[in-house]
C-alpha cells in the first residue's frame, strides 16, 4: 500500500491501481480498502483507482493528533487529491463513505469533483418527528445512546445487533439463529480498535446534509438496495428529488450492500454512468 501524511502528521493509506480518468473508492463504517478493490481492479484498464483505508479504520493505529470524526475524515479526502494531483475525480462513497462526500461537499464545494456515486445512505441517521428516513425508519436521539453504551460495552456485538435487528429480514433471521456465518463478522469486529471507530460514529449520528444536496453541482448516481438494513426506497427517491442532476437505480433483493450483492451490474453501471451515458 501507498500512504501520505496527513496536515496532523497522521499516516493514512491508500492503494492505487490502473490508469485513466481517476475513481476514488470510499468504505463504509467498520470496512477498509478491501471493500472496493475488486472494483478498483476490475476498472483499472480504464480508470485510476484509488481505495483508501479511512482515519480509524484499516489497522491505522489510534492516533491522538486529532479526535476521528467525519469533519476530519473529508479534510483527509482533500489533502488526498491534492497529494495524487489527478484533477477532477469521480468520487464513490457506500454508507459511511457517502456521509464523508457529503461533508467534503459542504467544506470544499465540487470543484475537485468530476461525478458522485453514492450507494445506499441516508443524509441523517437519526429520526425525528420532521425526518422518518434514518436509520430503521425509526433511530431516536434515546435509540442512538443506547446503541452508543452498547459500542461501549461490547463492540463487536453491537454492531451485530444494530445489523441482526434491522429491517432486512434475511439479517433478523441470521441473526436470530446464530447463523455461522456472524462467526467470521465477530471475529473480524473483536480485531478493530473500538475507541476511533466509537468517535466517528458520535459525529456521524450528530450530522445533518439534507441542505448540502441540493449544493451538489455535478452529476450523480444513486445506488440502494430494495432491501436495506437501514434505508428505505422512499428516502432513496428523497435523495434522487434533492440533488439536482441525479439518477437512481435501486437493486432488487439487495441490502445495505448493492453493489456487493449484484457485483456485475453495478460494475456495468459504473463505467456507464462514468462515461457519461448513464
Amino acid at each position: 500500500m501507498d500512504h501520505f501524511t496527513a496536515s496532523d502528521d497522521a499516516l493514512l493509506h491508500y492503494v492505487r491501481t490502473g490508469e485513466g480518468g481517476p475513481l476514488v473508492f470510499l468504505h463504509g463504517w467498520t470496512s477498509n480498502h478491501r471493500e472496493w478493490l475488486p472494483f478498483a481492479e476490475a476498472l483499472a484498464d480504464q480508470h485510476t483507482c484509488v481505495c483508501w483505508d479511512a482515519r480509524g479504520h484499516g489497522g491505522h493505529p489510534n492516533s491522538n493528533v486529532t479526535p476521528n470524526s467525519v469533519q476530519r475524515m473529508a479534510r483527509d479526502l482533500s489533502e488526498l487529491l491534492a497529494h495524487l494531483d489527478l484533477g477532477p475525480a469521480t468520487l464513490l462513497g457506500h454508507s459511511m463513505g457517502a456521509l464523508t462526500v457529503w461533508e467534503y461537499v459542504r467544506e470544499f464545494g465540487c470543484t475537485t469533483i468530476n461525478r458522485l456515486v453514492l450507494v445506499d445512505q441516508s443524509p441523517k441517521l437519526l429520526t425525528d418527528n420532521d425526518w422518518r428516513h434514518g436509520i430503521y425508519g425509526n433511530f431516536t436521539d434515546d435509540q442512538s445512546d443506547t446503541f452508543l453504551a452498547r459500542l461501549e460495552d461490547d463492540f463487536s456485538e453491537a454492531v451485530l445487533t444494530l445489523i441482526g435487528e434491522s429491517n432486512n429480514p434475511r439479517a433478523r433471521t441470521a441473526y436470530a439463529m446464530d447463523d455461522p456465518g456472524l462467526a467470521r463478522v465477530r471475529d473480524y469486529l473483536r480485531k478493530l480498535e473500538p475507541e476511533p471507530l466509537i468517535e466517528v460514529w458520535k459525529s456521524l449520528t450528530l450530522a445533518d446534509y439534507r441542505d448540502v444536496l441540493p449544493a451538489i453541482e455535478v452529476p450523480t448516481l444513486l445506488v440502494h438496495g430494495d432491501t436495506s438494513h437501514f434505508y428505505s426506497v422512499e428516502l432513496a427517491e428523497y435523495i434522487r428529488g434533492a440533488i439536482p442532476d441525479a439518477r437512481l437505480h435501486v437493486y432488487e433483493g439487495t441490502d445495505h450492500s448493492p453493489h456487493l450483492w449484484q457485483r456485475e451490474r453495478f460494475l456495468d453501471d459504473l463505467r456507464t454512468f462514468c462515461l457519461g451515458n448513464l
